[in-house]
């Protein structure tokens, strides 16, 4: 490819953003992985790629590292191209992919040697190093056993150890908490958040697992077929996709013995609902009443429920979990401007 210097556009681009693509796509013949991808993560935030398998989230990784390059389109992560400059990108880069390999025979802490001596680390700082790693991901105990007798998520931990040892300033992981138990997530989601707040490090995570992403990340951008269609913080992408100015309210109730209402019951909860002030629609969905309103009327909601001697099991607004969000856009079909980056 021929060299061409950066636009002015980009140079200030580029200075607001670790991460910064611009119409980046990847094509495989007649099949487009990646479409005019515009994306922008900011120095200090963990952003979270969230998409289906096949979305294009690790073609995606896979171009940010230089390890395949673009269709089209222009990226730089901390100021650098890929393209052009791999081993520079590489130097400031610490990668998880999705599959992680180490050699069997050699010993977690043997596996974490290698990686120094290949990025250079000076022995003595390197075993410092290691040694600290190990502990941060609390590998410490089996530091001496062989890689090979690791389980999955020890696996994982020692990637990330392996990730860290040349200190870089940007983390990219790609599904890094698959067949991991759930005591294991939660640890691996902390350092996470420790590595972003203590050592200011940027962090670009790629899952499907939609409470992990909203656990921890400053934003989400959201992956459909190759293109990502929304961006933002949940909140924002929460307004951008409500329709109307209207309030959803889910509401599931029982008996005080904790059975279902029998019909009569549930008709009269329903048409006593339609008559408060200012709900404008009530339908049931799956079971569940869903109560559309100019405001917040959960209030008067459990109110009524208390008083026609029913418990309420669930009375939430709909549209404030990333859940809601994701099955909008993928079940619903909905699609919606993208939420500035």
């Amino acid at each position: 490819m021929p060299e061409t210097k950066p636009s002015k556009q980009t140079q200030a681009k580029e200075a607001q953003a670790v991460i910064w693509t611009s119409g980046l796509t990847k094509r495989y013949g007649n099949f487009t992985a990646v479409d005019s991808l515009d994306l922008m993560v900011c120095r200090g935030e963990i952003f979270g790629l969230l998409g289906p398998n096949g979305a294009g989230k690790t073609t995606t990784i896979l171009m940010l590292l230089g390890l395949t390059e673009p269709t089209a389109g222009e990226v730089r992560v901390a100021g650098f191209d890929p393209v052009r400059e791999p081993l520079q990108v590489k130097a400031v880069v610490g990668y998880l992919p999705d599959n992680v390999g180490f050699y069997p025979h050699m010993t977690g802490r043997q596996n974490l040697r290698y990686t120094a001596a290949l990025n250079r680390i000076p022995r003595k700082e390197g075993e410092e190093r290691i040694q600290a790693l190990l502990e941060q991901v609390g590998l410490a105990e089996a530091a001496d056993k062989r890689a090979g007798t690791y389980s999955r998520g020890m696996r994982q931990r020692l990637a990330i150890a392996d990730a860290l040892i040349k200190q870089p300033s940007i983390l990219i992981l790609d599904e890094p908490t698959i067949g991991i138990d759930p005591e294991g997530v939660k640890e691996m989601l902390d350092m996470l958040v420790r590595l972003r707040d203590e050592q200011g490090m940027t962090i670009l995570l790629s899952s499907h697992l939609l409470y992990q992403v909203q656990a921890i990340c400053n934003r989400v951008g959201i992956f459909v077929g190759g293109r990502l269609i929304a961006c933002g913080k949940v909140t924002d992408l929460e307004k951008q996709l409500s329709k109307t100015e209207d309030v959803e309210i889910e509401l599931s109730v029982v008996t005080p013995n904790g059975d279902d209402p029998e019909p009569e019951v549930k008709n009269r909860l329903e048409t006593s609902l339609r008559l408060l002030r200012k709900v404008k629609d009530v339908t049931l969905e799956h079971g569940s009443f869903i109560i559309r309103a100019s405001a917040d009327v959960r209030v008067d909601v459990a109110l009524l429920v208390g008083e026609l001697g029913l418990v309420p099991v669930v009375i939430r607004r709909r549209g404030m979990t990333l859940d809601d969000i994701y099955d909008r856009y993928f079940a619903e079909g909905v699609s919606v401007s993208r939420v500035a980056v």
